[in-house]
């Protein structure tokens, strides 16, 4: 397996659920007397899903809010580990998934730098070579010597994103987090992303930003109820993740005004490579 490979084979994720939690230690008991069913229940945020991404590909994997696409990144970053199936990733992984992740409130821009190199595999000396470069691709000025608690998301997305770029990972994970910056700073990430690719290396972003997905990505899945439903070039799966947001859309004002008729039932729409789970 390459570096720059992931693979994913029949992979499900189940969380525990807690439906409700007792206020008080008098309440724990009562219900444990009672011997009533757990007070919480299973829910698989991935069913079965597989597919694979190959070295030097950039990858859009697009759904509905809690389809499973952030699920997928966590598994494919170690975050998360499957409830059973098969998850393989080979190279090194930065991931940007959460604003202000493996950063230190207290610690100033210039402190978190070391503390995000750090956890990212980079040696101290790496960072230290390399600290004015992630200053300079930030461009947060005297920020840098601020804690970041003072940041706003959008200078929380240009510091991760500047060490991230000099980690020199395989892999590069990035979920949403170019949405909160500005219009010049995200071109010049695109742009990075674009070299990066260039370079052979793999790119997987989650974002809800179609146009961006278009650009950037040459493949994109489309995952939905934590199942993979479609799997191909952006122009064609595109258009099937918009056909689901509009019959979820039709199927909302229905809810609200019963008698508005049903919508007619649509033919499957088909993607150029096979779908399995």
């Amino acid at each position: 397996m390459t570096s720059g490979r992931i693979e994913f084979d029949n992979v499900v994720r189940r969380f525990r659920v807690i439906r409700e939690r007792p206020d008080t230690l008098r309440e724990t008991f009562a219900k444990l007397l009672r011997r009533r069913p757990g007070n919480y229940y299973q829910f698989e945020a991935l069913k079965g899903v597989s597919f694979r991404i190959e070295e030097g590909e950039a990858v859009g994997i697009i759904g509905r809010n809690g389809s499973g696409k952030s699920t997928i990144l966590k598994t494919i970053a170690g975050v998360y580990q499957p409830s059973s199936g098969r998850v393989a990733v080979r190279g090194k992984v930065a991931a940007l998934i959460e604003l202000a992740a493996g950063f230190h409130a207290e610690l100033t821009g210039r402190e978190n730098i070391v503390l995000n190199g750090l956890l990212l595999g980079l040696t101290r000396r790496e960072i230290a070579e390399r600290e004015s470069a992630i200053i300079d691709f930030a461009e947060i000025g005297d920020f840098i010597d601020s804690p970041v608690k003072q940041y706003s998301s959008g200078m929380f997305m240009r510091l991760g994103f500047a060490v991230a770029v000099q980690v020199n990972p395989d892999i590069l994970l990035m979920d949403e987090i170019l949405a909160v910056g500005d219009a010049a700073f995200q071109q010049k990430c695109f742009d990075w992303i674009d070299e990066f690719r260039l370079r052979g290396k793999t790119t997987v972003m989650v974002a809800h930003a179609m146009g961006a997905i278009q650009a950037h990505c040459q493949r994109v899945l489309l995952i939905d109820s934590g199942r993979l439903v479609a799997d191909g070039f952006p122009d064609e799966v595109i258009p099937v993740y918009e056909a689901l947001q509009k019959d979820a859309g039709a199927a909302g004002a229905r809810m609200h005004n019963p008698a508005t008729p049903m919508a007619p039932i649509r033919e499957g729409q088909t993607s150029t490579r096979s779908v399995t789970g």
